[in-house]
């Protein structure tokens, strides 16, 4: 094992780790979205809610 194949081993390893990052980024990113919309959803349902008159 030389040099040039400890280095490609870490660049293969960074790479991996900077893909796997991504992808993490992206899960948390889409849900955000979900939670956001999710959210918004029920502010404008409350927001049109009138209680029942008591009589």
């Amino acid at each position: 094992m030389n040099v040039d194949d400890v280095i490609a081993e870490r660049i293969a390893a960074a790479r991996a780790r900077a893909e796997l990052a991504k992808k993490q980024r992206a899960a948390r990113a889409a849900a955000r979205k979900r939670g956001v919309a999710i959210r918004n959803a029920a502010k404008l349902r409350n927001r049109n809610y009138r209680p029942k008159e008591t009589l």
